[in-house]
């Protein structure tokens, strides 16, 4: 079935976002246990105000201006992919078949901005992943959220990357050859090349605004072998949420890079809770999670639509965003 704005009942209209709206979408996120970092908004329509896209009721006979009933978001990065997130609907107005037809708008328009060669992905409540397939979608795995606390300063002595906690600050090197360092050192050309292998598509100005939120750390892990030029390795933020923080992205090209990613960024936050998410089949990323006690809280179906770019999941032990990709 093919659905259009005509489909909407009389009273309804889909069209841009205003920033208030904006905010008032991400408010009804937090309300349901996504948890959006401090910034995430502030980020998403710096980078690309277009991708917030409104359904609204307007009251007929009245001068009220049409009210914010549901919402989604339609990053696209430069014209080559595309991520649809922040899809919501105000509770009283599920179950109406609304939802439908904005998801179907939405999609059509984030097409419109990219060439027909285009992916787009997205993470969807698994419940709704049947429809996100018959509207195109390809599912791919789970991406599953873990919570628990940060180790206190007292326990993390004990544990094996102890050593690298101070390496973010100290820019100190350990046995293997692994050195982290601020991400701010890292030329931002060398970051978005190595984000761009992983990702499938360079995220310029999203990047550069992601990693440099206010109260979020950031750490680069370079290697060297043999005396010769440091390359990177992987990467990491942790970010301020609503409640405690989120890591994401986390990159890396092994398990033990990322085990010292993840634990020098926990250890800037001691005893605060910590949420990651992370892919289904990178069964070493889960196992980090698990090491480090936290419980599976959450989950989503990585769905994409159009061909898939080449399958990283092995290097991303730390999703950016359910949110906005």
């Amino acid at each position: 079935m093919n659905f259009s704005m005509t489909a909407l009942p009389a009273g309804y209209q889909i069209a841009a976002m205003t920033r208030d709206e904006a905010e008032v979408l991400v408010s009804w996120a937090a309300a349901e246990g996504w948890n959006p970092g401090h910034a995430d908004l502030e980020v998403a329509w710096g980078y690309d105000p277009a991708a917030f896209i409104a359904l609204r009721f307007h009251h007929e006979g009245t001068d009220r201006p049409g009210e914010l009933v549901g919402g989604g978001a339609i990053l696209a990065y430069g014209d080559l992919a595309g991520f649809m997130g922040l899809f919501i609907m105000r509770p009283d107005h599920r179950g109406r078949g609304l939802g439908r037809v904005l998801w179907h708008e939405r999609l059509r328009r984030l097409r419109l901005r990219l060439q027909p060669s285009a992916w787009i992905g997205m993470d969807g409540v698994f419940e709704m992943a049947p429809f996100y397939a018959a509207g195109g979608f390809q599912y791919l795995y789970r991406d599953l959220r873990y919570q628990g606390l940060a180790p206190s300063r007292a326990s993390s002595t004990a544990d094996a990357a102890t050593p690298l906690m101070g390496a973010v600050a100290h820019d100190m090197p350990d046995p293997s050859g692994l050195r982290l360092v601020p991400l701010g050192q890292l030329p931002f050309d060398e970051l978005q090349r190595y984000d761009q292998a992983v990702v499938g598509v360079a995220r310029g100005e999203f990047l550069r605004r992601w990693v440099a939120v206010s109260g979020a750390t950031g750490c680069a892990a370079l290697r060297s072998a043999n005396a010769g030029a440091a390359t990177l390795v992987g990467y990491g933020v942790l970010r301020p949420c609503l409640v405690g923080y989120k890591l994401g992205p986390v990159f890396a090209d092994d398990p033990a890079t990322a085990h010292a990613i993840i634990h020098a960024l926990i250890a800037t936050c001691p005893g605060e809770q910590v949420q990651l998410d992370v892919p289904e089949p990178n069964t070493a990323a889960v196992d980090m999670a698990a090491a480090l006690g936290w419980t599976q809280t959450f989950g989503c179906a990585r769905m994409v639509y159009g061909a898939a770019p080449p399958a990283t999941h092995a290097q991303i032990f730390g999703v950016t965003s359910f949110e906005f990709g």
